[in-house]
C-alpha cells in the first residue's frame, strides 16, 4: 500500500514514516495542500493521511477541493481537533475516516488497511488464493498453511499482485507500491524482488505479459 502523509510538523511526519514503512507501507510525506496537490498529480496512492493545520491552507478546504472534483482518493484525517463539530465537518466534507492526535501506530495501521479494503471491495484484510493466504495488516503469508518468510518490499509487491486480481500492472506502477519519491531504485530492483517470490511460492506466483507487465499467476505450482 502507497500512503500520501500530509503533515507539517516534521518530528510527527518522521515518526509517522518510520513506522508506517515498519509495516511494510510506502509512504511519501509533505507538509502543505500546495505540495499535496503536486504530489496527488504524480503519485498513484492508495490512502492519504490529512493533517487539518497545515502552514498555507486548512486541511478540511483542500480536502473539500479534492472531493469537489472528483477526487475518489480514501482520506484519513489525523488532528489534534477533537470538538465533535470538528469529526462531523471532516466527515461531510469527505473523509473516509478520523483519528485524534495522539494515537497508536497499530490503530493508525489498522485504519489505513481497513479504508484500502474497503476502496477495493473487500469485507475482510487477509486475501486467499488456492493454498496461499496472505494478511497484509500482519504481514504473514502462509503456503499451504505454512508460513513463508518475506521481505518488506516482496510482501508489498505480493500485496500489489493480489488486490489486483487479474489486472496487469505496469513495472511502474509496481515501483511505485514498493519505493517512495525520495528513494533512489536500481534498474534491476523489481526483477530482483519478482525473482524471489517465485523461489519463495512458485515460479507461477508472477506471470509477465511481455510489452505490458505482470499480474499474479498461481502460488504453489
Amino acid at each position: 500500500m502507497r500512503v500520501l502523509l500530509v503533515e507539517d510538523n516534521e518530528l510527527i511526519a518522521l515518526g509517522i514514516v518510520a513506522g508506517l514503512r515498519a509495516h511494510g507501507l510506502t509512504v511519501d510525506a509533505v507538509g502543505s495542500a500546495a505540495q499535496a496537490e503536486a504530489a496527488l498529480a504524480t503519485l498513484d496512492a492508495d490512502v492519504m493521511i490529512l493533517d487539518l493545520g497545515l502552514p498555507d491552507e486548512d486541511g478540511m478546504r483542500l480536502l473539500a477541493r479534492l472531493r469537489a472534483r472528483g477526487e475518489a482518493l480514501p482520506v484519513l484525517v489525523l488532528t489534534a481537533r477533537d470538538a465533535v463539530e470538528d469529526r462531523v465537518a471532516g466527515l461531510r466534507t469527505g473523509a473516509d475516516d478520523y483519528l485524534l492526535k495522539p494515537f497508536d501506530l497499530d490503530e493508525l495501521v489498522a485504519r489505513l488497511h481497513a479504508l484500502r479494503r474497503r476502496a477495493a471491495g473487500r469485507c475482510v484484510d487477509v486475501i486467499e488464493d488456492g493454498p496461499l493466504r496472505l494478511d497484509p495488516v500482519r504481514g504473514e503469508v502462509w503456503l499451504h498453511g505454512r508460513p513463508v518468510a518475506l521481505a518488506r518490499r516482496e510482501l508489498a509487491l505480493l500485496a500489489a499482485l493480489m488486490q489486483a486480481r487479474e489486472r496487469i500492472l505496469s513495472a511502474e506502477q509496481l515501483k511505485d507500491r514498493l519505493y517512495d519519491y525520495s528513494e533512489e531504485i536500481e534498474s534491476n530492483a523489481l526483477n530482483v524482488h519478482i525473482h524471489h517470490l517465485r523461489r519463495k511460492l512458485g515460479p507461477a506466483v508472477v506471470e509477465t505479459v511481455r510489452g505490458l507487465g505482470y499480474r499474479y499467476g498461481r502460488a504453489g505450482e
